[in-house]
């Protein structure tokens, strides 16, 4: 059974995160030997996150809502040029013709006398004159017509909806700018995993591969003494089981480190069938890096993911605002300002009279009934808002719990590998002896084995502390939002 035990042990396979990203950038195979240290690790899958790339692209999003809310409280102005060419209309005819004895027309040749006296029986006549060239100046029918015109709009008053409209399209700038931060964080903790757990299967390969070193060794020595005739060839067949066991767990480590590398490539953006060398050592921490975290109470609110729910409760906020503004008036300004001309040809531009026109108006909406349409998007925000405000709180005590959960993982990782350093140094010191006692013929073959099994599992136990303790510290890291935050609560 115990034998077992080590085998499963050398046997687990380093778990691997499904939270990777993928880019559509290839790099050329290559055969040489890349050096990626941990932060070179991370530099790589910062500058070629999708997820990281796609956060971006939300803040440039929000600038651009930024600017079009604000365009809603800015001047309109536009400008309208236009031709027409008439080839037929019904102002064509020359209108109504009057009979002779309605007409008024005085004789300019007769005397004075005379013109008198017709102007005071025919005086009437001469309104019904007029009307025959009363509508003759008007532009109605020209063949060439030109319009220039220029209008302008302000809005004065929308019952505060464009102000809040403007803070609503900002806080959705911060809070992208926030999730920005979280996707950075989130990809950090994930590389940093992928890189510690492949440093643990390579540190398993060289612990299961200097165990077969030292199996093979004491067979070659089983294997004299049996021609030497002081063992038995019993013992020379066990000593060959060991081997072979200790080869097959060799196999399932490599196996390992193998997909562990895998997944790693795959985070940085490297091929498959690049072969990289882990220069960052997974190394034993100091103890004084090892002492416990004090995290300020207020972490949580500082926290990127707290502070873009936070954004979120005020956009919900403000949206309730913009819904209940819809029940008051909208006023705005207006001017028009315009040209018409009628030249005699088509390109003919300073032919003719220009004549302007030139109006301003003020202009009152006024809600009256919509169908209680406006009442239930009120209500409708209203529910959102709460909803929010309980993601937040949720959000909150989600943090906490992992926050709590990643300081006690830590703490027990720290406390195991100050365990697990004393058990290597013993059992390292009893498979010496063991040997010892061996070559002296004081111990058996047996007691041997145990004994490199039980150095073999120190040693196994020992890296996965190490291991353990640093994903927690990165884990601890991703809480408090990122590496900034954290380097302010580790001193470091």
């Amino acid at each position: 059974m115990r034998h077992v035990g080590v085998a499963a042990a050398l046997l687990v396979l380093v778990a691997v995160p499904v939270s990777g990203q993928k880019t559509g950038w290839e790099a050329p195979a290559r055969t040489d030997t890349v050096g990626l240290s941990l932060e070179e690790a991370l530099h790589r899958a910062r500058s070629g996150s999708e997820e990281v790339r796609l956060a971006r692209s939300q803040v440039d999003l929000a600038e651009s809502q930024i600017k079009g809310t604000r365009a809603q409280a800015l001047p309109q102005i536009n400008g309208n040029l236009g031709y027409t060419r008439t080839f037929a209309s019904q102002f064509e005819s020359s209108g109504f013709t009057l009979p002779d004895s309605l007409r008024f027309q005085p004789d300019s040749l007769a005397s004075i006398d005379e013109r008198l006296r017709y102007l005071e029986r025919n005086a009437p006549l001469a309104g019904l004159a007029g009307l025959g060239t009363l509508f003759g100046d008007l532009p109605f029918g020209q063949e060439h017509t030109y319009t220039a015109f220029v209008n302008a709009r302000q809005l004065l008053y929308a019952g505060g909806r464009v102000g809040a409209a403007l803070d609503v399209a900002e806080n959705y700038r911060d809070a992208a700018r926030l999730q920005e931060q979280e996707a950075v964080a989130t990809l950090e903790l994930d590389v940093e995993r992928a890189y510690y757990n492949a440093k643990l299967a390579e540190e398993l390969e060289r612990i299961a591969r200097a165990a077969v070193e030292q199996a093979e060794q004491f067979l070659a020595q089983e294997r004299m003494r049996e021609q030497a005739g002081t063992t038995s060839e019993l013992d020379v067949l066990r000593a060959e089981v060991s081997v072979s066991n200790l080869r097959a767990q060799q196999i399932a480590a490599t196996n390992s480190a193998d997909l562990s590398l895998l997944n790693l490539r795959r985070l940085v953006n490297l091929p498959a069938e690049q072969p990289v060398a882990l220069t960052t050592e997974l190394a034993v921490p100091q103890e004084q890096e090892r002492a416990p975290i004090v995290v300020p109470r207020n972490w949580v609110d500082e926290s990127p993911a707290v502070q873009a729910s936070m954004r979120n409760v005020r956009m919900r906020e403000l949206n309730v605002r913009i819904n209940r503004g819809n029940y008051l008036p909208n006023v705005s300004v207006s001017m028009n300002f315009g040209k018409t001309g009628f030249p005699l040809t088509a390109f003919d531009m300073g032919g003719g009279e220009w004549r302007t026109d030139w109006s301003a108006g003020l202009t009152v909406e006024v809600p009256i009934f919509d169908g209680f349409r406006r009442s239930a998007q009120v209500q409708e925000a209203q529910v959102q808002l709460t909803q929010s405000r309980l993601q937040l709180v949720q959000l909150r005590e989600t943090l906490e719990m992992q926050q709590q959960q990643a300081l006690g993982e830590r703490q027990r990782a720290a406390a195991s590998i100050a365990a697990r350093e004393q058990t290597v140094t013993q059992a390292q010191r009893v498979y010496d002896l063991t040997v010892l006692r061996y070559n002296r013929g004081l111990a058996t073959q047996l007691e041997v084995t145990d004994a490199r099994l039980a150095l073999l599992q120190a040693r196994t136990n020992l890296a996965q502390a190490v291991s353990d303790f640093h994903i927690a510290e990165a884990t601890v890291v991703r809480t408090l939002g990122g590496t900034a935050a954290a380097a302010r609560i580790l001193n470091r």
